[in-house]
């Protein structure tokens, strides 16, 4: 579920040391939260208040219960959001179904104007969404900003796609007869996403599947739900301005309940869901009891594979970045290293060397490179998972503590020593712990990726061109990404994204990814005077 950062990141991301929590408690008293401290003035910039609205539908309610977001950096709430309740719900469907007949009428270019104008408007505000993406996730800030690049980007892409998706005119047998393909919208898109990539995720989905002519009920993670009100609140103004019903981009901010609803929903005509595998494969069976269309982006356990003549002045930072990067809390973060046994031993030293000069801090200062934990619970797995580690055979080269100091902050960890196949190995643990294998050729390191059950995001470093295409072959990496000499994480947004197995077969973003927000009819249509059938069938 993430996308490219520059590549010089990558080396700039060995130059830096400081060290928060995110999650619901009880309500909190309006004179503690942050948002009303001068220092977090620039949050009623995004017009976020001590308490606010939690969905959207063309107007702002939200009745349901009252939330507290809290900052993973200090553990200190920010602001309050008020969840929708099922009533809400049925009103925001039934509106999303009414906008959606106004918005189908839209010729797909003139709708993609309305998209140029949103990636225009999340311009604007940038820098200020990015750092609450900061506040409120917990990453750092630079990959905040990125982040909302990314939904710009893929808006300036669904720009030029609203003028180019369509299907093909194919020869037919028969005289006087065309065949064609008609794509045509599936109608409301219920859009689940998760906390690691609150704006992008969004994005990515929302983009596409409006210049496609469908409309969106977005329920963002529940413990992000400020960064959902604030993309909300600037994509609701552009389409106001435009005299567009604004339940074209719902909101309903809510727990397990709404996003049930959403799943089981026949009125709902796909649903996009990212998260856990586990989440994942509920949702999956709930769309697929009705029938319905289902777009998955689930786990990974990515590795990246480094052979004896790789470069690595290459392999350091790019281990390094897709390892450290986000804590750990990306789906596509490096999650193995694999090692040729003749380069193991200096890759290693190097590697823990570089991780020992990660600067840790608060996410928003720009100098930080490592931020903390989303929540409590992560921290909890994170130590679960040092202790199997060890217990599995692992021996600690760097890392496995927590950090004392206010919010969720711990060490990145490197594990050295474990077999390809140990339990833990196996286990995406969404916390920053590298395990490094050893291995011998080609054909076992190759194997030891497809092993285990997600499917998502895969590298090798590399000079032998023979290698690179056996890579990329049928007998090659099993994953949706698979790249070479560049890191697991970092996707560029004109790819489809996503993975294969237990990472759901969804694709997001590029290439032909609309066709999932589409439904196709193939077409015939006779202009002639006669009524030949196909396969030169006579029924005289």
């Amino acid at each position: 579920m993430q996308r490219a950062l520059a590549y010089g990141f990558l080396r700039h991301f060995l130059l830096k040391k400081k060290l928060g929590s995110l999650s619901f408690r009880p309500t909190a008293a309006m004179s503690t939260l942050l948002i009303n401290q001068p220092k977090y003035a620039w949050l009623k910039e995004l017009g976020l208040s001590e308490d606010n609205d939690g969905v959207y539908n063309g107007t702002w309610g939200g009745k349901g219960e009252v939330v507290t977001s809290y900052c993973p950096a200090n553990n200190e709430p920010i602001a309050r959001v008020r969840q929708a309740t099922m009533a809400e719900y049925e009103e925001t469907v039934h509106k999303a179904q009414e906008a959606w007949k106004v918005w189908a009428d839209i010729p797909a270019p003139k709708r993609g104007e309305i998209v140029r104008q949103i990636g225009e408007a999340l311009r604007k505000k940038i820098k200020v969404l990015g750092s609450l993406v900061s506040l409120e996730m917990g990453k750092i800030y630079v990959e905040g900003v990125g982040e909302v690049q990314e939904y710009v980007d893929v808006c300036d892409y669904a720009v030029g796609l609203s003028r180019m998706i369509g299907g093909p005119v194919l020869p037919s047998e028969r005289p006087g007869h065309a065949l064609i393909e008609q794509w045509n919208p599936v109608g409301l898109v219920g859009i689940i996403t998760a906390f690691n990539f609150p704006v992008a995720v969004y994005g990515w989905n929302n983009a596409i599947a409006l210049i496609c002519g469908n409309v969106c009920l977005w329920k963002g993670a529940p413990t992000t739900p400020l960064t959902s009100v604030a993309v909300t609140k600037i994509v609701a103004e552009v389409l106001e301005q435009n005299n567009l019903p604004g339940a074209i981009c719902s909101m309903t901010c809510g727990g397990a309940d709404i996003g049930s609803a959403l799943a089981k929903d026949e009125r709902v005509d796909l649903v996009s869901f990212t998260g856990s595998t586990h989440v994942g494969k509920q949702v999956a069976l709930m769309v697929q009891e009705r029938f319905g269309r289902q777009l998955l982006e689930l786990g990974g356990n990515n590795a990246i594979i480094v052979f004896e003549d790789a470069d690595l002045n290459l392999v350091v930072p790019s281990a390094l970045f897709a390892s450290v990067g986000t804590a750990g809390q990306r789906c596509t973060t490096t999650r193995r290293l694999m090692l040729h046994e003749s380069v193991h031993d200096a890759v290693v030293e190097r590697l823990v060397k570089a991780y020992k000069q990660v600067r840790m801090g608060d996410p928003w200062d720009p100098s930080t490179l490592y931020g903390p934990l989303h929540t409590k619970q992560a921290v909890e797995q994170y130590l679960a998972a040092v202790q199997q580690a060890k217990q599995q055979g692992g021996t600690l080269a760097c890392g496995g503590k927590v950090i004392d100091r206010p919010g969720n902050y711990v060490e990145p960890t490197i594990f050295t020593g474990l077999a390809h196949d140990a339990p833990i190995v196996h286990t995406e643990t969404f916390v920053p712990i590298l395990y490094v294998i050893k291995f011998k050729t080609e054909e076992e390191a190759f194997s030891w990726n497809n092993e285990v059950k997600q499917g998502l995001s895969s590298s090798i470093f590399t000079k032998d061109m023979g290698r690179v295409f056996r890579w990329l072959g049928p007998k090659g990496s099993d994953c949706g990404i698979v790249n070479v000499n560049i890191p697991t994480s970092g996707a560029e947004i004109g790819g489809a994204f996503g993975g294969e197995k237990h990472t759901g077969g969804g694709r997001e973003s590029g290439s032909d990814s609309w066709k999932q927000y589409m439904r196709r009819s193939t077409c015939t249509i006779n202009y002639s005077k006669d009524l030949p059938l196909a396969q030169g069938i006579k029924f005289e």
